[in-house]
């Protein structure tokens, strides 16, 4: 399935928001070319465990990427969501696996809290710079979800 991006307003972010584990989190909309369900993936020997292995994607050998392994979310659930990136500058196609990919929404900065903000916190995934900040989302019960924002870019480089 193709990503349907819109054109938010002016200061405002767009994003995929998907499960890992109990946890939300969320990525720039723009990073994503689309979404599939896995397939058959080979694990490549003394790789790290954030890499889960490779698939073939429509003729395209893809890396598939564990992204719990960054975020230390505990879950044996293992989803058959993969977001495939898109990052015209690798050599390689890199997707991530998700439990579930939930919407596609749309946040004004002032439900934003960016990493700056949050640095001194020793949270999953900001401690480690994965996270570029945490989305303020309001719930049916007067309350807030906190979605964890991911910075994808970090992520594929702590790889290297």
């Amino acid at each position: 399935m193709s990503v349907q991006k819109q054109n938010p307003s002016a200061g405002e972010t767009q994003v995929v928001e998907f499960r890992l584990g109990e946890d939300v989190c969320a990525i720039d909309i723009e990073q994503v070319d689309s979404i599939v369900e896995v397939k058959k993936v080979t694990r490549i020997p003394r790789t790290q465990d954030s890499i889960e292995g490779v698939m073939d994607l429509r003729g395209e050998t893809t890396a598939i990427i564990d992204p719990k392994e960054f975020l230390s979310v505990a879950s044996d659930e293992r989803g058959n969501d993969v977001l495939v990136l898109d990052r015209p500058d690798d050599k390689q196609k890199i997707g991530i696996r998700v439990d579930e990919v939930l919407d596609v929404t749309t946040h004004a900065p002032e439900h934003i809290d960016t990493s700056d903000e949050l640095e001194n916190l020793d949270t999953r995934g900001i401690r480690d710079q994965i996270a570029q900040g945490i989305i303020k989302r309001p719930d049916d019960e007067n309350g807030l979800d906190l979605i964890i924002w991911v910075d994808i870019d970090k992520m594929i480089t702590s790889l290297s």
